[in-house]
């Protein structure tokens, strides 16, 4: 028989695991064996969660994320987890606004949940980050859960890798995320009730969260808002069509060799884009575990034959819908 795992070593290999997962369900599993075997007890531990993680941790390739943390939580505004001290916050969506709200409700001391009614990232959409966003995720321990986090000029992230790292980073925090729980509706407080809380309603009836009161109730759900009540503002810029094809990375030596590029990179080689564009139709190309292209094309009376010849080139692969009332890159 083979000797037995040494306690602290079977921890930092699940810390390992939970910093490394590739999903969100692979991530909420490596995170609930890594606090089953540290005996933490998610209902009453403080806010932030990672000082106690920390302390029944030791793990020198975990010191840096912990440096990045504890420099972010002596922020003065948070008033040293205290400033939201006995406040309860439920968050509906587990995007990007939704995850972040929720690591910021949790440095200020509150309880947050968050509710989603799916249980995978799947959205191979790139986006660009301006410069306070990146400083904001570095400053989050980005770099710690993805190391090609905005490698020299790269400023752009997949959403699904930016869901993951908010994810790994909320639940280090203390953050609870119940994914197939889908929100319905608010229960507003009963008239004999000595607080005054809400609860929800969700689908399925029988989850554990229906039972729990809120004092905070943010929809991050998009623009399949679901909160009755609130008017909305869309923005609408200059007509514009384009089509985004998706083409999954596999790795190859020749996909290696191709070269991402920045959101900018245009700029400083506008003749090598204006003949690719001239040439292919191609705007932009981003290189992560999909190949994105954008095709564009001006508004004019062909525009409907471009569509159509468009739409049948790029059959059988993954491709975002048309918005025609909206322009620029992704």
């Amino acid at each position: 028989m083979g000797e037995a795992l040494d306690p602290q070593c079977h921890a930092q290999e699940l810390f390992d695991q939970f910093v490394s997962a590739p999903t969100c369900r692979a991530t909420l599993r490596s995170f609930s064996a890594l606090c089953l075997h540290l005996q933490l007890d998610l209902q009453s531990a403080p806010r932030p969660l990672y000082p106690t993680i920390k302390q029944r941790l030791s793990y020198w390739r975990a010191n840096g994320l912990w440096s990045k943390l504890d420099r972010r939580a002596a922020f003065g505004e948070y008033q040293r987890g205290r400033a939201c001290n006995n406040v309860s916050c439920v968050v509906i969506g587990a995007g990007p606004c939704g995850l972040r709200t929720a690591v910021e409700l949790s440095f200020m001391g509150a309880r947050v949940v968050v509710l989603e009614k799916r249980d995978s990232f799947s959205r191979n959409n790139v986006l660009h980050l301006w410069p306070f966003t990146i400083h904001d995720l570095r400053g989050l321990g980005a770099k710690k859960f993805y190391g090609k986090f905005c490698a020299g000029s790269i400023d752009h992230i997949s959403i699904r890798q930016l869901q993951l790292i908010l994810l790994k980073v909320a639940l280090l925090l203390g953050v609870e995320v119940h994914v197939n729980v889908e929100f319905k509706s608010l229960l507003e407080p009963q008239e004999d009730q000595q607080e005054v809380s809400w609860r929800l309603e969700v689908h399925p009836k029988s989850h554990l969260v229906s039972q729990l009161e809120f004092d905070v109730v943010v929809g991050a759900d998009g623009r399949r808002n679901t909160f009755p009540g609130f008017k909305r503002k869309e923005f609408r810029g200059k007509l514009a069509i384009a089509i985004t094809a998706n083409f999954k990375n596999r790795h190859t030596t020749a996909e290696a060799k191709v070269e991402e590029i920045s959101g900018v990179a245009f700029i400083f080689n506008q003749r090598f884009f204006q003949e690719l564009r001239d040439e292919t139709g191609l705007s932009l190309l981003f290189k992560k575990t999909f190949f994105v292209f954008l095709l564009t094309s001006s508004v004019c009376p062909g525009s409907r034959r471009f569509l159509h010849q468009s739409s049948t080139a790029v059959s059988g692969i993954c491709h975002e819908p048309l918005w025609p009332s909206r322009c620029g890159y992704v």
